[in-house]
């Protein structure tokens, strides 16, 4: 009898207290959904695993779009074989097929680098946004991958261009400042997207924000390459999943540093 009453004190009380249970409850879940985002290698990957395993379907969904994307012509190739063509007796038809080859393979090589230039970066910039969009708790909106068409079309192109080409030149000094360019300019599709910024600032504002995180960037991409490598001895399982960590990983990264960048402005501010 009195284990009776207990009980049914205790479910009175809960009845009673149910709004502040749900409080709590609520509170409870929001703190134990935060991610901590402090610049570093190893908190980027610890937080990029994090928010990739809380949005693993979206995410992997994605990734599938963002691969389907980034080669729809690699499945073309041109192959000219030799014992096609008699060489000791050329004839018009052969000289025909020859130039035929020549002009498709250049009208094919034109699409392609059309399509790497004009298109793929606005997918793959929108991509960045959305893993962004993983680490600040928001819902990635798949809408996201061709907002760049309507919003900041021109920004996206000439920034991926600008990016290319100050990378590649500094390849070409000796390889090594090209990998200090890259690293130091990582955060420049980010900022395209997330502050809407035109190809010059964002290029501008990401070598001010990598200042200092310049070999974190650097053993990320060189770990990075291992995640991946691992993934394909999956036997491909793991390919997917592989990417998504490093794009989380790197996406957490931007979120810490621009947290840091922020927060003395606010401080003033205040």
């Amino acid at each position: 009898m009195v284990l009776t009453l207990s009980v049914k004190h205790v479910i009175d009380l809960l009845h009673e207290h149910q709004p502040i249970i749900n409080l709590i409850l609520k509170k409870m879940e929001t703190e134990k959904r935060e991610y901590r985002l402090k610049p570093g290698f190893s908190n980027s990957f610890g937080t990029g695993w994090e928010v990739m395993m809380n949005n693993f379907l979206r995410l992997f969904l994605l990734v599938i779009i963002l691969i389907i994307v980034a080669a729809p012509l690699k499945t073309v190739q041109f192959k000219l074989n030799p014992s096609d063509f008699n060489f000791g007796h050329w004839d018009m038809e052969d000289m025909f097929r020859i130039g035929s080859f020549g002009i498709l393979a250049a009208f094919y090589g034109l699409i392609g680098l059309l399509y790497t230039f004009l298109i793929a970066p606005v997918f793959r910039y929108g991509g960045k946004l959305m893993f962004v969009q993983s680490v600040r708790q928001e819902k990635p909106e798949f809408e996201t991958l061709i907002k760049g068409f309507r919003e900041n079309y021109l920004s996206i192109i000439l920034a991926n261009l600008l990016v290319t080409a100050l990378v590649v030149l500094g390849i070409f000094a000796l390889i090594i400042p090209g990998i200090i360019i890259g690293c130091r300019l990582a955060f420049t599709a980010y900022l395209v997207m997330d502050k809407k910024l035109d190809p010059i600032e964002a290029v501008e504002t990401s070598w001010r924000m990598t200042r200092g995180h310049g070999w974190t960037i650097f053993l990320m991409g060189f770990s990075s390459f291992f995640i991946f490598i691992f993934g394909l001895i999956m036997i491909l399982v793991g390919v997917l999943p592989a990417m998504m960590w490093i794009s989380t990983s790197f996406a957490t990264l931007y979120q810490s540093v621009l947290n840091e960048k922020e927060k003395p402005a606010e401080t003033v501010a205040a």
